[in-house]
């Protein structure tokens, strides 16, 4: 039952007919998983909060740093280095007293997922790497659990509802991972701060709407928002003809920490190199406003004009690949050790960070 101050506090939400007394009902006897309190985590569990779901749970093992500040809306100066998942429902508690919080600030692995995701009756994935969207989207195949998906990418986003009323799920449209290195994390590639907020209030309107039974739900359909150009796509898919889920094992059978065969240097050692005089051709795969920005010397070709440079690369040097994080340097490593080249490749290790 509502209390007479819970039905004051969502007078607004309770008189749309759609939602009414029974659907802000069903909100308090919802137990929702949000993964991730980053930049999605953050406005759904403001919306969830303010909407009256009655039980979130928060998994997040990070702590908020400055860099959060520009996009994660939930955190302040003062929570730097703090765990997100405590900060997040310390917040949240104030904003709405009637509302439960569970939180985890564990990693979510494969050793813990189906014990955590099996208390709930709705999972919000906000995470930000592949394994733990495969990890999850297995997890709640097994579990029947409907799964609301966002990701967000520069200055676009998708969101998408898996497995609801035996809709098509996270496989059916993404069978496979990527390569880990094919996809730059936000800390590479950048990302426009309110991006995650409108992409966030999607997937927060897509759990209200599985919670309260009401409208049109994302199953079965991508939404891509682009906020460059002011565009909104919608792309259909269905539960793939050959699916099956799960049997004894849901863990993905991939590893997004695959082993790289290019072999890795690191800075100290590229120093000595330099400072030897060796030949060494140096490579930073970064675009050119990264490059500009700060550099450690070489040569600068981005990884999106590599393919067409190749050619220009010295057999008689080594050549080592950099990036911020070594992680599109080994994907152009990887590119070069894959073509004609028949001299020394390496990535370097950690990337230019690596030198703060």
């Amino acid at each position: 039952m509502l209390q007479a101050e819970e039905i004051k506090r969502y007078s607004r939400q309770i008189i749309l007919p759609e939602i009414g007394h029974e659907g802000q009902a069903r909100l308090k006897q919802a137990k929702v998983l949000m993964l991730g309190a980053g930049g999605l985590g953050c406005p759904v569990l403001q919306y969830l909060t303010a909407a009256g779901v009655g039980t979130i749970g928060i998994v997040d093992n990070d702590v908020v740093d400055e860099s959060n500040l520009q996009r994660q809306i939930l955190y302040w100066v003062e929570d730097v280095g703090r765990k997100k998942a405590t900060v997040a429902a310390e917040k949240l508690g104030k904003q709405n007293p009637f509302v439960n919080f569970r939180i985890y600030t564990e990693r979510l692995t494969a050793e813990n997922a189906e014990e955590i995701i099996a208390t709930y009756d709705l999972v919000v994935d906000g995470s930000d790497n592949f394994q733990t969207r495969y990890l999850v989207n297995d997890i709640c195949v097994t579990l029947n659990k409907p799964l609301v998906f966002g990701s967000i990418f520069k200055f676009e986003g998708q969101v998408s509802v898996f497995n609801y009323n035996g809709g098509p799920t996270y496989r059916c449209i993404y069978p496979t991972p990527p390569a880990p290195e094919e996809v730059p994390s936000c800390s590479e590639i950048g990302v426009l701060g309110v991006l995650p907020s409108l992409i966030g209030s999607y997937m927060a309107s897509e759990a209200i709407k599985v919670i309260c039974r009401i409208g049109s739900v994302l199953s079965g359909k991508l939404l891509v928002l682009n906020t460059l150009e002011n565009s909104i796509d919608f792309y259909s898919f269905n539960r793939a003809a050959d699916f099956a889920a799960p049997k004894e094992e849901p863990t993905p059978s991939f590893s997004c920490a695959s082993a790289s065969a290019v072999e890795e240097v690191s800075l100290a050692e590229l120093r000595q190199w330099l400072a030897a005089k060796d030949t060494v051709c140096l490579v930073d795969v970064r675009e050119k406003h990264e490059y500009d920005m700060f550099n450690i010397g070489g040569v600068n070709i981005p990884l999106s004009s590599l393919p067409e440079q190749l050619h220009t690369l010295p057999e008689s040097e080594s050549i080592i690949f950099c990036c911020l994080s070594g992680k599109r340097s080994q994907y152009a490593a990887r590119l070069l050790a894959n073509s004609p080249f028949k001299g020394r490749i390496y990535n370097l290790k950690g990337g230019v960070k690596s030198s703060d």
